[in-house]
């Protein structure tokens, strides 16, 4: 059998290649281990995306689960990863798993892992668990009967769904929103986020809320290049004032204003500082990934808020989260959590938080980016993926490590960070990021600049030196 390894977010793999049944048993079984060497009472809840075979393996894990004697929370259909971190939370449970591969193509399915805070585990703890993985699993689950552990009540059914709803009722302003002038149009990407949005906005214009574990052939992660249907539609029929949009398991945002123009997480993650501070009278520290905007800085600065940055990946923002008072946690990828929820990225939270936003104070979604832009100053930020030999990519790595980088064409290199990667700084707003896959010949490169056409030419110069690395 293939040995398992979780990455920044997860297991993930291809479906009936090293995706079965058998391997989903052997993460399930070291789960299990972990959870009855750390918990007197563990209590776990399962919850399942739209993919494919997503009911037959969060039934799989149920199943193992309860063979060991740990009670567990099957959810009743299907449900969002912010769904089962919140069950989590309000069941007061030890673990959540969510089976899911996010926002990765549709002949993927994954397993996460949520820690008892609602959010993702700690990385030491999912190392505790990955390395208790067997070679090979010993519980049959053909023989098992999931009926039986019900009957006994070892596994009982939850309706996730209904439990956010509420949540969310609770905490916005629900009517407030339906009875605005702000119509919605709202993008599921055939993933879990659709039950929601059709329960709470009756009023809103649905896109791909139908299930289809294909995802109609697009990989549902909401960025620009995913959502033409989405743009189009805004663009074309000129009615709709905001366009939200959720991956797979609608953890992560994607937005468009009333011009079908996209409003990327940076700009969001501003917003909501602007909103939160200005409107809702809160504090607390800011954390983001490394790859956010440099911006982020003059944000904080004009209200006053400890800001730290850390490592790309939002289980580095949640570890903050859970241990200080933080108002907002965010990275690049359209991942961002806010104070009053949980530590949690949650697309369909935020994207009500900015609608609700718009609601309150009638101002459309440009209105707010200006209103941002006027306290940071404006800015382009752009993203390349450069698929590289792997030799290519570590003599690239080997010169960043050497300091041998000393300008990218024109631009000079005044300073460098190293969080994550290596931030080349040309000026306090002008920047390159170079960041490696850890597990393919892929380059990230970023950059930020105070026009499109400086950072496109930015990420060129780069573009042109790196492939001269050999």
């Amino acid at each position: 059998m293939s040995s398992i390894k979780f990455g920044t977010d997860g297991w993930r793999a291809i479906i009936a290649e090293e995706y079965t049944v058998e391997n989903v048993v052997r993460v399930s079984q070291a789960t299990a281990e972990w959870l009855i060497k750390n918990y007197k009472e563990p209590l776990a809840v399962i919850g399942y995306d739209c993919r494919f075979g997503g009911k037959m393996f969060a039934e799989t894990v149920a199943k193992v689960f309860a063979k060991s004697g740990i009670k567990t929370l099957l959810s009743t259909g299907i449900a969002s990863t912010p769904m089962v971190s919140l069950g989590v939370v309000k069941n007061k449970a030890s673990v959540g798993i969510v089976i899911t591969a996010s926002h990765n193509p549709p002949d993927y399915n994954g397993f996460k892992l949520k820690g008892e805070y609602g959010g993702p585990l700690l990385a030491n703890k999912v190392k505790e668990i990955e390395d208790r993985i067997k070679v090979k699993s010993t519980i049959d689950t053909t023989k098992l009967n999931l009926d039986e552990f019900i009957k006994v009540g070892v596994v009982k059914y939850i309706d996730l769904e209904t439990l956010y709803c509420k949540h969310v009722e609770k905490n916005f302003d629900v009517r407030l929103i339906n009875n605005s002038n702000v119509r919605i149009a709202y993008d599921s990407m055939y993933g879990a986020g659709q039950n929601v949005m059709k329960r709470l906005f009756p009023g809103a214009t649905l896109l791909h809320c139908v299930h289809n574990p294909g995802f109609g052939g697009v990989a549902p992660e909401p960025i620009d290049r995913n959502l033409t249907e989405l743009k189009e539609y805004i663009k074309t029929t000129k009615t709709i004032d905001v366009g939200l949009a959720t991956d797979g398991d609608a953890d992560r945002i994607g937005l468009y204003n009333g011009k079908g123009e996209f409003v990327d997480s940076h700009l969001i993650i501003l917003i909501l500082i602007n909103y939160l501070v200005e409107y809702k009278k809160m504090g607390g520290k800011v954390c983001v990934a490394f790859s956010v905007t440099e911006k982020i800085k003059k944000m904080c600065a004009h209200y006053k808020l400890p800001l730290q940055v850390v490592k790309v990946g939002f289980k580095y923002v949640c570890d903050v989260m859970i241990n200080e008072d933080v108002l907002l946690g965010g990275e690049e990828s359209g991942g961002i959590a806010i104070k009053g929820h949980i530590p949690e990225r949650d697309g369909i939270w935020i994207g009500l938080t900015i609608i609700e936003y718009m609601a309150r104070t009638g101002k459309s979604l440009d209105e707010l980016v200006k209103q941002a832009l006027k306290i940071t100053g404006k800015f382009a930020y752009r993203r390349i993926d450069l698929h590289l030999t792997e030799e290519i990519k570590q003599k690239v790595l080997d010169n960043c490590n050497q300091n041998k980088y000393k300008a990218f064409g024109k631009y000079k290199v005044q300073r460098i960070e190293t969080i994550d990667g290596f931030k080349f700084f040309f000026s306090d707003d002008e920047w390159l990021m170079l960041r490696a896959s850890g597990t393919e010949p892929v380059l990230r490169t970023y950059s930020e600049a105070p026009t499109a056409a400086i950072a496109d030419d930015i990420l060129a110069a780069a573009g042109r030196i790196i492939t001269k690395s050999n």
